[in-house]
């Protein structure tokens, strides 16, 4: 993989081209070639032959001097290019809790994007879920820290192997979706460096090449012409890779976006181009302003092209091929999230069990927001197909509409499957055109909605034999509900296989696996407050489980949890102190009856702080396979750095001397978790 030190190796080159460049030709490898009507026009078109990025996006390059183009391809779950892949979105992903398999999804999607010609993947999306309400709560893998920044880094490393650039967005801060032209977002330096930009510098310390700014504003600050958090990427960080500005709207000011490190304007260039030069001819931007920006891209894109070929790639043998299909079902299958079962699954797949499947979202291909991460793939499975395709006996599909309906149709079936939860319209990208709107945040609360929870209690009452499939691209809350089903199982957006990969799992071909990458509360009053129409919103340390814990709050089911159909014993927790690091490890045995696989948590307690922590934080995870029977020794490496508090006013990184809390288990609750204590 391209790391920082074998990109170094081109910083002499990139240098020599770039002096022999005009000020005219530097400029231009900071500009977007696409222009802004052609992308509202793509973005207009929508549909499977024109859409937003449907083709690769350029920006700079120069022939004569063999710099090649930054071609641009969107997509946190698939390439937004052509009809590729789909994956399921990042939070099922992250669900997986599985960082070998999300390497092996970044290795597909960067083949994807050489088979289209394109050489840099803008879909690394990292950004922390201040609130579940989050409409592109989707994009990303859940909502803690370390989580994000190991399943984010495992990305990078898979799409970098393969010589295309993985981009990290968006940075930062951004986790409001309706008011992201306008808010500014502010937070004291203990959140900011602990909780907001600590996965970002994960991923640049995996190699990152490429850094995707944020069209909100930061202490007053658009993100893209923000200094203070450029500096923190450039001159704390040592970070030398590309940065370029979210499109459209990501910077405003010529002057004020060059001088703060900004590298490329994309996806058009209004900001940049004639208006940069004109700034730099009369003394408001310093040449060497742009002959920084122009020697980070030329030594990113040199290294990159350089790179030996990992592949023999042609569009044909690439894109949307069986392997990647198969991949995708795969991840479908262990994001899938199991977390109450009485008894009811697996389900019975003889020829005389008869199975109603109510829900108009198990009939339709829900693939997750049509925002700028829409995957056009060619072909989706849906619910109702899996199981149709995959039961012995007879199935019927109801959309639900009709609750009086469903009840009667109810009674002459042994099971019934409810499909509920959100589509594109309810959580998104928000897209406004006049009166339709699409997207956006969760204004209503984060519970189902209430033909939903009335279609659950009501044919209950006629059919109690059920089970529930939870759609959607964050947390949802489980209420009254949740009492009239036998089991609750988020499938999130599972792709273009996720029916197959489900039926699977509900018929007991495949052993649920999945674990939930955010807290489920009792109450949803007890998460932050966000104001999704601000112009400015305060974000506090604790968010997630970590407020649950601090502030005492009962949560429904804890962050980490996730059945399977066999069980397992964790036992012989230990916990060793190294120099650098603090080895976790315990002993899992599949004491069951089914192979399945377990995830084994670490999480750090802060008993003895001298200043405000979390009761404990997540600190490492492994994924462990087993058949039954099977026995193996597990083991989580934490680095001594990812105990250290940020000290505000030295600006510096501690790592107190003091007892911590070590606890290894299944999930954040105590009650699955050991505790091992170790000095430091």
């Amino acid at each position: 993989m391209l790391t920082k030190e074998s990109r170094s190796k081109y910083d002499e080159e990139a240098k020599e081209v770039v002096a022999k460049l005009t000020l005219e030709e530097k400029v231009h490898l900071m500009s977007g070639s696409v222009t802004f009507d052609d992308m509202i026009e793509d973005l207009d078109a929508h549909n499977k032959n024109k859409h937003y990025n449907w083709k690769v996006y350029e920006a700079g390059g120069n022939e004569q001097m063999g710099i090649p183009k930054l071609g641009f391809c969107d997509g946190p779950r698939g390439i937004v290019t052509g009809q590729s892949t789909c994956f399921p979105v990042t939070v099922a992903r992250g669900a997986t809790f599985n960082k070998e398999l999300e390497e092996k999804v970044g290795i597909a999607i960067a083949q994807e994007i050489r088979g289209y010609g394109g050489n840099f993947y803008g879909g690394v999306c990292i950004n922390m879920p201040y609130s579940p309400g989050w409409g592109r709560s989707q994009e990303t893998y859940g909502e803690d820290s370390c989580h994000l920044g190991a399943m984010g880094s495992s990305l990078v490393k898979g799409i970098q192997s393969q010589g295309v650039i993985a981009c990290i967005k968006h940075f930062a801060f951004n986790s409001m979706e309706n008011a992201r032209f306008k808010v500014s977002v502010t937070a004291d330096k203990r959140t900011e460096r602990e909780i907001f930009l600590s996965h970002f510098k994960d991923c640049i310390d995996a190699g990152a090449a490429g850094v995707m700014t944020a069209y909100n504003s930061y202490k007053g600050d658009h993100c893209g012409e923000n200094s203070y958090l450029i500096d923190i990427l450039r001159k704390e960080w040592g970070y030398d890779g590309i940065i370029v500005s979210d499109f459209g709207w990501g910077i405003y000011d010529t002057v004020k976006a060059a001088n703060a490190g900004m590298n490329v304007e994309m996806c058009n260039t209004s900001v940049f181009g004639r208006k940069l030069v004109k700034a730099v001819q009369d003394g408001k931007v310093s040449e060497k302003v742009v002959d920084d920006a122009a020697v980070n891209i030329v030594r990113t894109l040199l290294a990159f092209k350089k790179h030996p070929d990992p592949i023999n790639y042609t569009k044909e043998n690439l894109i949307a091929n069986d392997e990647h299909i198969n991949l995708a079902k795969n991840v479908a299958r262990e994001s899938c999230t199991l977390i109450k079962n009485e008894g009811i699954l697996p389900l019975d797949n003889s020829k005389d069990q008869k199975i109603l499947i109510l829900g108009r979202l198990a009939g339709i291909a829900n693939l997750g927001d049509h925002g700028s991460s829409e995957v056009f793939p060619p072909y989706t499975v849906t619910i109702k197909d899996g199981l149709t395709a995959k039961a012995k006996g007879k199935v019927e599909f109801y959309d639900g509409k009709d609750i009086e309906k469903a009840k009667k149709l109810a009674l002459d079936y042994d099971k019934v499957i409810f499909v509920v939860g959100y589509d594109y319209r309810n959580e998104g990208e928000y897209i406004e055109e006049g009166t339709f709107k699409i997207g956006g945040d969760r204004k209503n609360g984060f519970g189902l909605e209430q033909h939903d929870k009335d279609l659950i209690e009501q044919v209950s009452k006629v059919n109690s034999e059920n089970a529930t499939l939870v759609v959607s691209g964050s947390m949802i809350t489980v209420d009254e509900w949740g009492d009239h089903t036998k089991a609750i199982m988020y499938t999130y957006y599972s792709g273009m296989e996720g029916g197959s990969a489900i039926a699977e799992i509900l018929f007991g071909d495949v052993n649920p696996s999945g674990k939930l990458p955010f807290v489920i509360p009792e109450d949803e009053n007890d998460l932050p407050k966000v104001d999704w129409t601000a112009e400015e919103q305060k974000y506090e340390y604790y968010h997630g489980y970590m407020r649950l814990e601090k502030y005492n709050k009962v949560c429904k089911y804890p962050y980490g949890f996730g059945l399977s159909y066999t069980k397992f014993n964790i036992s012989q927790p230990e916990i060793e102190v190294k120099s650098d690091s603090i080895v976790a490890s315990c002993v899992v045995t599949n004491i069951g009856s089914r192979k399945g696989k377990e995830v084994v948590q670490l999480y750090i307690g802060y008993d003895n702080s001298k200043v405000d922590r979390p009761i404990k934080a997540l600190r490492g995870f492994e994924k462990v396979e087993l058949y039954p029977g099977e026995t193996k020794t597990v083991k989580i490496i934490c680095p001594v750095d990812k105990l250290k508090y940020y000290e505000e006013k030295e600006n510096k990184w501690v790592l107190e001397s003091m007892i911590y809390q070590g606890y290894v288990g299944s999930s954040s609750d105590k009650k699955d978790l050991f505790e091992v204590d170790f000095e430091i």
